[in-house]
Order: structure tokens, then sequence, then C-alpha cells
């Protein structure tokens, strides 16, 4: 049974470090929540660590530049692991050949394609046309407002050419603001549905999670799988993730669910419980916001 609670000071002190999601946790796409900020900053003051975990397909160089354009200090986390750095380093190594074709907003994905100094050798990667490319490279759709079906005629062709579509960022949809956008894993699953083959590296699949362990290593810490609880507001992305990793998890029902579980400050009892149970997920813990 999932306990609905008020504040992470509830139950943090359970735990040795956090893997926090970003987008509808600590900031909605355009500006900081000031509730989690905080609650995270508490949090590092009694000695816990933080590790942001994002399917976000930028390097985590690019993704603390924009926490700091959205108002979120640095002394609110220790370190970040993103989908994009995961993906990246499959890349690198050939994953989908060295000719792909790339599909996202150049101008704000452009970084991805900077090589990994942690790979050796690293596959040369050039930029195609889909019709002389050896794979796809999805770090998103070139209109997030656009259906996802406006790339069945590519898609058609691409799985008819037997390419590997690399998925930077599984995230199905995202909240900018008040604006619900398309992600690059709603292309992988229409993708995938087509018969095409979909490659994924961030939550909820393990590469992330492989790489977040990585990276808190590297802070110092030795944490088993018990003294961490993964945080976020994806049922199939952040709370899958925490049980595939056997890791606990706090749903955070005011994100992407917040009508569906009927959140104003906390969610609805059995509204919450109706949307789990349909999505097929138990996290331990509930909460309205992170605070």
């Amino acid at each position: 049974m999932t306990q609905i609670i008020s504040a992470l000071s509830e139950i943090s002190d359970r735990y040795e470090a956090l893997f926090v999601d970003l987008w509808g946790c600590v900031h909605n796409g355009v500006t900081a929540y000031p509730e989690a900020v905080a609650a995270l900053q508490e949090y590092r003051k009694k000695g816990g660590t933080v590790v942001l975990v994002t399917n976000s397909p930028k390097p985590r160089a690019g993704v603390a530049v924009q926490l700091e354009t959205f108002g979120v200090p640095a002394d609110a986390y220790d370190t970040i692991a993103t989908s994009g750095d995961s993906a990246r380093a499959a890349m690198f190594t050939g994953a989908v050949g060295q000719k792909v074709y790339f599909m996202g907003e150049w101008r704000r994905d452009e970084q991805f394609f900077t090589p990994l100094e942690v790979i050796d050798n690293p596959v040369e990667i050039t930029r195609v046309p889909l019709a002389e490319a050896e794979g796809i490279v999805c770090c998103g759709p070139f209109d997030p407002m656009a259906d996802p079906a406006t790339n069945r005629a590519d898609f058609l062709f691409a799985k008819t050419k037997g390419l590997k579509l690399l998925c930077a960022n599984p995230d199905i949809v995202v909240d900018r603001g008040e604006t619900r956008e398309w992600c690059a894993g709603a292309l992988a699953g229409l993708y995938t549905e087509m018969g095409g083959e979909s490659l994924y590296f961030g939550k909820p699949h393990p590469p992330i999670y492989d790489l977040a362990r990585r990276r808190l290593a590297a802070t110092g810490k030795d944490v088993p799988s018990a003294s961490i609880l993964a945080i976020g507001d994806g049922a199939q992305t952040d709370i899958l993730g925490g049980m595939g990793e056997d890791i606990d998890s706090l749903f955070i029902s005011g994100g992407l669910a917040a009508a569906e579980t009927k959140t104003v400050q906390d969610p609805d009892p059995a509204a919450l419980e109706t949307y789990l149970a349909k999505e097929n997920v138990a996290p331990n813990f509930a909460i309205g916001q992170l605070r």
C-alpha cells in the first residue's frame, strides 16, 4: 500500500541517497519549484547525497546550465546522470552505425554529438539524410506539438531498411509550464509499434541507473540499493524504473498525473489508488509536490 506523506523530511532519514527526477519534480520546464529546492537543500545539509536522474537528452553539463537558468542552485544536488549521456556512450560505440539520421531540435540538441572523453576510439558519427542512414538518433520530435504519427512514412521506410532507433529520452510527454509536449519516447514507441527496433537508455531502463550509481560512487559514497530513494512524477519511468532496480520510490502525484490523482495539495487517496492500479506500479510513498 502506497503511503501518502506531506514532506520529504518524514522519510528522508531512512535513505543515504536520492535519485531525483527533474521535470515535474524540481522544475516545470520554465522555473524551479522553490519548495522542492528547499527540500533537497535540507536533505543535503543532513548528509544525504542527491543524484539528479533525468531523461533529458542533454549532457550533464548542459543540464547544469539549464538548471541555473531555471533557478535551481548548485547546492540542491551533488551530481547529475542524464539519459543523453547514457545514449551518447552507446552512439559513440557504434550502436546505430556511423551515418545517422538525426531527429530533434538541432539548436537545442547539438551537444549530444560532442564526443565523450571516457570512450576509447569513439566511432566517428556523421549526420546524413534518412535515405543514406545506417541508424536513427532521436533526441525528440522536430515539432514537439505535432502528432507523432506525422513520422509514419519515414518510420516505415526506416523499418524496411532495418534501421535501429536510438532513443535519447524515453519520456512520452512533458509539461512545459502549462503546455504539454511530445518527447522522443513517443516517437520510439511508435517506431516499435510499427515493427522497428528502438534502443532505450533512460528511465525506466537499466543503463541510466548504472550511470547514476557510477556518478553516486564518484561522490565518494558506497550506498546500497536499500538506502536509495527514487523520486519522480512518471509512473512508467521514475516509479517503474525504481521498482526494476529494487529501490524504494516516492511518487510526485501533482506532476503528469495531477488530474488523474485529483492532486491539489495532496493526492486524493482513492484517485491515487485507482491511477496506480491502472499504471500497474506500486511506489512506497506518494506526495502532491516535492517539499
